[in-house]
């Protein structure tokens, strides 16, 4: 009896093998089917994240000739490292730096009003101040904002930077920091009445911050307005959690820190 090979498929319709390719961190390639063009940032079971250089991610499967690599169909395979992949990027959005340590903290710092702003900041900006050294402290409000700066004595080798809550015009907040005048010393502020409303409703899972009546402590009226436990401290770590990256903030808070980071950090 005759011995076929199973399988029967012509040679001249077989398609030729493309080289496999562990999908590492940092690697760019194409996917054919949607001209989405990335960075690998993670790799799981069966699926592969890209961030394009706009920083939105998209996930494919892991399937053969799935990719192109400078032009060329290749395969991606999961690494054999056990090694996670690390980000290529911090939560700021800034390039991410493997294995960098903290630099030694400046003499210059960047103030902010309470606990809350400080662990904000902490969550998005941490990597970045702390490969800049940069220390944040915060004030427990801006009342005393003038003597404060008086006693940091600000100078070109210790800048200041002070993010306020609510910096309109007419309000109590401008009024405080039209005040400091050191030109070593950048007083910056967002809008909003306290530092949950710079988070995106839509993070937290809600439709929009709710208006608290003059006179009302705000952060109990939110509490209240949305069913929540009167405890505004586990209400703000539940905000918290919800806060993975600069996506999760308004711009109006986004680009007052940079700008402060900056300042600070200026030789």
């Amino acid at each position: 009896m005759r011995q076929y090979s199973p399988d029967l498929t012509p040679p001249w319709k077989k398609p030729k093998p493309v080289p496999e390719v562990p999908a590492e961190p940092g690697l760019v390639v194409e996917e054919p089917g949607t001209g989405f063009c990335g960075a690998v940032i993670r790799c799981e079971a069966g699926t592969v994240t890209l961030e394009d250089r706009f920083g939105k991610h998209r996930v494919f499967p892991l399937e053969p000739r799935g990719f192109l690599l400078e032009g060329q169909v290749v395969t991606l395979t999961r690494p054999s490292s056990t090694t996670p992949i690390r980000p290529t990027r911090t939560a700021s959005g800034s390039v991410a730096v493997p294995g960098a340590r903290a630099r030694v903290a400046r003499a210059g710092r960047i103030y902010v009003e309470g606990r809350h702003d400080a662990e904000l900041v902490e969550r998005v900006w941490g990597d970045d101040l702390r490969i800049e050294g940069v220390v944040v402290e915060y004030l427990e409000g801006v009342d005393d904002l003038p003597a404060i700066v008086a006693d940091f004595s600000p100078g070109p080798d210790a800048r200041l930077g002070v993010l306020v809550d609510h910096l309109v015009p007419g309000s109590k907040e401008s009024r405080i920091a039209a005040s400091v005048t050191s030109d070593h010393a950048l007083v910056l502020g967002h809008p909003y009445i306290d530092i949950w409303e710079a988070v995106k409703p839509s993070s937290v899972g809600i439709p929009s911050w709710p208006r608290v009546p003059h006179g009302q402590d705000w952060k109990t009226g939110v509490c209240r307005a949305l069913g929540w436990p009167d405890n505004t401290g586990a209400a703000w770590q539940h905000i918290l959690s919800h806060v993975h990256s600069y996506k999760d903030l308004q711009p109006e808070l986004l680009g007052r820190v940079e700008e402060l980071i900056d300042f600070v950090t200026a030789p």
